[in-house]
């Protein structure tokens, strides 16, 4: 008895890793355009606004920020020009980020192809995408936007990278819990109301996780406009990012399904001559 498609060899975790992964680099490159062309100039104002501030500190805190720097130089800490930052340091993050969650994205297409009720391969495939969208990017988001430079406060930073790191990785454990459910649901419940079901679990355990983990307000007298701008286009670059991995991963992978599923009808045509 022949294969079927979905269990086709070409259709390993390999395979889709290795298109996940151009899909990445390419959705991470789209991103940096992105956030260079909206993001980085919200940063450089920003930067601009931390020096104006500077000018105005009295000779003790100067002191203070003086002994802070020569310990960080002691630290052997490489301290990166603003150019560089904002031009090769900015490619080369978004390169490694999109690489890494169109890779693991690319497993979780493979990982839940022919799981998902009668979901075809390009529809478990955008799904995937969705909800990694919503789980990684968009919830915690909602609760710890991005800030720019002076905005928070340096002895704050471990707390607040900590609640955000723990609300996504509730976020992805409840999307996880959330698919498994609903695939268990899809024999007692129709599609709709089974979306409806995973969709209220969801938000019940990442609002809780939300309403019980720490708020940061740490804005002080930060411009609003420029506070908005910048988080904006965060958000903007976080969507495109995702937008290319989802779109980019479903159309590779339909076409390779398409391709097994031509080849297992010519053998199975060829089989029955």
């Amino acid at each position: 008895m022949g294969t079927t498609p979905g269990e086709s060899s070409a259709l390993s975790p390999a395979a889709f890793l290795i298109r996940g992964l151009a899909v990445g680099i390419v959705a991470g490159l789209i991103a940096f355009v992105v956030a260079f062309a909206l993001g980085e100039p919200q940063v450089d104002d920003a930067i601009a606004l931390e020096e104006s501030a500077a000018a105005q500190m009295t000779p003790e805190e100067v002191a203070a920020e003086e002994a802070a720097a020569a310990e960080e130089d002691h630290s052997g800490m490489v301290e990166i020009s603003r150019e560089n930052q904002k031009s090769w340091g900015l490619l080369t993050g978004m390169l490694a980020i999109g690489a890494a969650l169109g890779g693991l994205t690319s497993l979780a297409a493979a990982a839940v192809l022919g799981r998902l009720g009668g979901l075809s391969a390009r529809g478990s495939t955008a799904l995937v995408g969705l909800l990694g969208f919503v789980a990684v990017a968009l919830v915690p988001f909602a609760k710890y936007p991005a800030t720019p430079p002076a905005v928070g406060s340096g002895d704050t930073i471990g707390g607040r990278t900590a609640s955000y790191f723990g609300l996504l990785l509730v976020s992805v454990l409840a999307a996880i819990a959330v698919v498994v459910l609903a695939n268990k649901l899809l024999g007692r419940l129709d599609g709709w109301t089974t979306a409806l079901v995973g969709a209220g679990a969801y938000l019940a355990v990442v609002v809780l996780a939300g309403y019980l983990l720490p708020s940061v307000n740490e804005l002080g007298d930060f411009p609003a406009d420029t506070l908005w701008y910048f988080r904006r286009a965060s958000l903007v670059t976080l969507a495109t990012l995702w937008a290319v991995i989802g779109i980019g991963l479903t159309a590779l992978v339909g076409r390779m399904y398409d391709r097994v599923a031509a080849d297992h009808a010519r053998r199975r045509l060829a089989a029955s001559l």
